[in-house]
């Protein structure tokens, strides 16, 4: 009786090891793809991520580049806290499963954020009553195919009302999708002028002088997750209280307190970055252009392209490099105040958070060195019960880095005299890493005009 255990015991490890054993033909077939884990998540939305199709022929050579980019792919739709895979090689015919674990998918936020650009330039103003508060309702994955709602009420200094709907995928090929959304913006201040590189703002505590209510539709078409292009159509009616006219009449230069426009955007995205959320190897493209068409003689129409570049280089002993440029060139005539941004806002050259330096065209360089202090892929909060939310990854980076920047401005160049200048700022910071693709900035920097302080952010810087 022992013997003929002993032997059962002997036959199932050499099924396992044939099972497991690596594949030694010079090519191997795809025979089926299997996912595990994804409750929610439907196989198809999985299935366009990966980089083979079943019944294919691979290089046994490449079989294992191309899994772990198909990993990386369902990885950064971001619906997943973890993506493994697995896979059975028997006479060159091979078996893949991938196994995924699902993050919670309707979570609301609670919205209690500062009403100005970022954190330092609120605290600038020593305003306590300059603060929003609300509710951000997101439905990630909504009916398990990657499509999200989002649902934004927020009072307080500024008031907001956003909600969209975002489909990627439609039948047939499933390379084609839509989205929609609609937007209405109204606040008890209002930047009406940049002087010295400062905004000057004009506030009634009992009314709103902006209001701001737009519409946009999309068309996607995306390849997979790491290429996808956009065409969007909008329409925005902007309005002001007459104060903002009589205090500058080149807001929106046309002496009236109100206008009406449609914009279109073409747009172009290819992300081979290893993560989307703090990516430490692999390489960012996005191009667009766009041109905005006035109503009614309201503003003078104008055609802006933009594009940014980054690579992300591993080098030994856990230190990452990262260098890249951005840039924009805005073509037209008779610019408004509000339509003429540059660094600041989105883009900016670190050191200079409480300025903006607008312009019609703008360039931007930053360069960073990171060096990994821990990171721990998930810690257990056992009093949680919910794997979904019990383990929260940690990691820290200590990154030094340097930022230049220029913009033309042909309009309102003469009272900024940061405009028409090259920028410079570098420094040091921590970045943190966790839950849900978070990642938190606390940054000492010194910039060209001799300031230094620390900034506070969030996302990642480039």
């Amino acid at each position: 009786m022992l013997r003929i255990n002993l032997l059962f015991i002997l036959v199932l490890i050499c099924c396992a090891v044939a099972g497991a054993s690596p594949c030694t033909t010079p090519q191997v077939t795809i025979q089926a793809v299997h996912f595990q884990g994804n409750e929610t998540t439907k196989d198809f939305v999985l299935t366009r991520e990966l980089a083979f199709n079943p019944g294919d022929t691979i290089a046994t050579d490449n079989l294992e580049t191309q899994l772990e980019e198909s990993r990386k792919r369902i990885y950064n739709l971001r619906l997943f806290h973890s993506v493994t895979y697995s896979y059975t090689c028997n006479a060159g015919q091979v078996i893949v499963t991938y196994t995924v674990q699902e993050r919670i998918y309707l979570y609301p936020f609670l919205i209690f954020d500062y009403a100005d650009r970022n954190f330092n330039a609120w605290l600038e103003k020593k305003d306590l009553r300059r603060l929003d508060y609300g509710v951000l309702l997101t439905r990630r994955n909504f009916r398990g195919r990657n499509e999200d709602v989002r649902l934004r009420l927020q009072h307080g200094f500024n008031r907001r009302i956003e909600l969209s709907y975002r489909v990627p995928y439609l039948a047939g090929s499933r390379n084609w999708g839509y989205e929609v959304g609609i937007a209405d913006y109204r606040s008890h201040t209002i930047n009406y002028n940049i002087l010295n590189n400062k905004q000057y703002f004009y506030e009634e505590r009992n009314s709103m002088p902006i209001k701001r209510t737009g519409v946009t539709v999309g068309v996607l078409h995306r390849q997979n997750v790491q290429r996808q292009s956009a065409l969007r159509l909008s329409y925005l009616h902007e309005e002001t209280s007459d104060a903002i006219i009589t205090l500058n009449r080149e807001y929106f230069n046309t002496g009236l307190a109100y206008r009406n426009s449609f914009r279109v955007d073409l747009t172009h995205v290819i992300n081979q970055r290893n993560t989307f959320a703090y990516p430490l190897a692999g390489s960012y493209f996005d191009a667009g252009i766009g041109h905005a068409f006035f109503l009614n003689k309201t503003g003078a129409g104008f055609t802006a392209a933009r594009t940014k570049y980054v690579k992300y280089v591993p080098l030994p002993r856990k230190f990452y490099y990262s260098v890249g440029g951005e840039a924009q060139v805005r073509l037209g005539s008779d610019f408004a105040v509000t339509d003429n941004i540059a660094l600041g806002y989105r883009s900016l050259v670190r050191g200079y958070e409480l300025y903006v330096v607008g312009g019609q065209h703008f360039g931007l360089f930053k360069q960073g060195l990171s060096k990994e202090i821990f990171n721990i892929k998930g810690i257990h909060l056992k009093f949680i019960r919910n794997p979904k939310l019990n383990m929260v990854p940690l990691a820290l980076y200590l990154n030094a880095f340097t930022d230049a920047g220029f913009t033309i401005d042909n309009v309102y160049d003469t009272p900024n005299p940061l405009t028409n200048r090259l920028l410079m700022g570098g420094g040091i910071g921590l970045h943190v890493v966790t839950f849900y693709d978070i990642v938190l900035r606390a940054e000492y920097t010194a910039n060209r005009e001799s300031d230094r302080g620390l900034y506070l952010n969030v996302g990642y810087p480039f």
